[in-house]
């Protein structure tokens, strides 16, 4: 009996534990059957949700015909068309500044001094040295002309000792034909009548030469001399720019301001642009190298402003993964151009006129053929439409598409799972 009893509670216990595990597989599949349904819900209530959208979600755009662009886009900065420098005339210091970067000058205006002591030093030594050197020319001139002069008499001397001994040799002659003379008497002044003419042309030959040498030795005194004064005109010139003046009117937009500094000759002092003509200095990626070519027109924006303009200079030289070229403005001195302004350029290289176009949106950042939501009444139906030229305003339409017909043209790729949806005015 004590076994049997001990048997049948031990049999209650083993029911109780399955019927235990079985109630517990129940509440789980209940609560899993429930997060489903709940999902299903959610989907499906999403679904009637995605099925209308607000119309002012969107930015909806019309296609009309007109001119499209393909452009390449650069980064550009507005600098003075026109901008000169002022250097250093001679190695000295920087003593005064009178002005600073910014500042507005008008031609002649004093800008800053350098130290003229040591330029004035050599100034003084060097017409000392020349005011010597045009003495001294002036005694070798004097020198010359005596020479010249001397020989000059010689040779007249040397003529009437020729004469003399003609006279003599005839006188000669004539006695030797009376008989009052004799050959050798004849012979010997005959030969001092050769002598004498021999050594009146070395004199002539002499006088001829030194003439030609004196002319010759003026004409290089002359130059040395000649030389050495625009050296001193020269050091003159750059004594006075020592004291340093704008050379036009326009804006300084760079001055050495180290006072005491050393500066070398030729060094730069002062930039000073002229604010009256502007181009752009504008840099893009080296990828599109290749498509840039002098003369290409270009667009240029400047805030809410737009310029044409054309490429006028191409750097061979590549920096940094970019190119750098120059573009000069149709209007290059429009009124609201300044200074380091910052500008957004559109180089034109293909261009198609009185085509379908739409406005350029975040729907066209796909391939070119790609599909796009059209606005039929109150619904946003989807489909494929080729592209063709794009820049950042215009993206051009080539099939599908018809003028007039309306494009969501903003992000449409939360919606592109569907093939249409409603558009509630609200």
């Amino acid at each position: 009996m004590i076994v049997t009893s001990t048997s049948k509670n031990k049999m209650d216990r083993e029911l109780s534990t399955n019927e235990q595990s079985e109630g517990q597989y129940k509440k789980w599949l209940y609560i899993i059957g429930g997060i489903a349904l709940f999902a299903l819900a959610i989907y499906g209530f999403r679904s009637v949700l995605e099925n209308k959208v607000n119309k002012s979600d969107f930015f909806i755009a019309s296609v009309e015909r007109g001119d499209v662009t393909n452009t390449v886009s650069a980064a550009g900065v507005v600098i003075p068309a026109f901008e000169r420098e002022i250097n250093a005339p001679v190695a000295t210091e920087i003593k005064s500044v009178s002005l600073s970067t910014g500042a507005e000058v008008k031609e002649g205006d004093l800008i800053l001094e350098l130290d003229q002591e040591f330029t004035k030093l050599e100034y003084d030594q060097l017409k000392d040295e020349l005011d010597l050197r045009k003495n001294n020319i002036e005694m070798l001139k004097l020198k010359f002309d005596k020479d010249l002069l001397d020989l000059d008499y010689r040779d007249q001397i040397k003529a009437l000792e020729v004469d003399e001994l003609e006279a003599e040799v005839s006188d000669q002659k004539r006695l030797l034909k009376i008989g009052g003379g004799t050959a050798e008497e004849l012979e010997q002044a005959e030969l001092q009548l050769k002598v004498a003419g021999l050594e009146k042309k070395m004199l002539e030959n002499e006088l001829q030469y030194s003439q030609n040498v004196n002319v010759n030795e003026k004409k290089g005194l002359e130059l040395e001399y000649t030389i050495q004064e625009k050296s001193l005109k020269e050091l003159g010139r750059k004594l006075k720019e020592t004291s340093v003046r704008s050379p036009q009117s326009g804006v300084i937009t760079w001055i050495n301001e180290d006072i005491g500094r050393t500066v070398a000759a030729g060094e730069t002092l002062v930039r000073i642009a002229d604010l009256g003509r502007y181009t752009i200095e504008a840099t893009s990626s080296d990828r599109n190298s290749q498509k840039l070519e002098i003369g290409l027109p270009v667009q240029v924006r400047i805030g809410s402003n737009n310029l044409k303009g054309s490429i006028s200079r191409i750097l061979p030289a590549v920096e940094n993964n970019t190119v750098k070229f120059f573009i000069e403005l149709e209007n290059s001195n429009s009124e609201f151009l300044r200074p380091n302004m910052r500008a957004e350029v559109f180089i034109i290289t293909d261009k198609k006129e009185d085509v379908l176009r739409i406005r350029n949106g975040a729907a066209f950042r796909g391939a070119n053929n790609q599909e796009v939501f059209f606005v039929e009444g109150n619904k946003a139906v989807k489909r494929k439409i080729k592209k063709g030229l794009s820049n950042s305003d215009y993206v051009e339409i080539i099939s599908n598409a018809s003028q007039g017909s309306k494009i969501i043209i903003s992000d449409i790729s939360d919606y592109k799972h569907l093939d249409e949806f409603i558009l509630l005015d609200k």
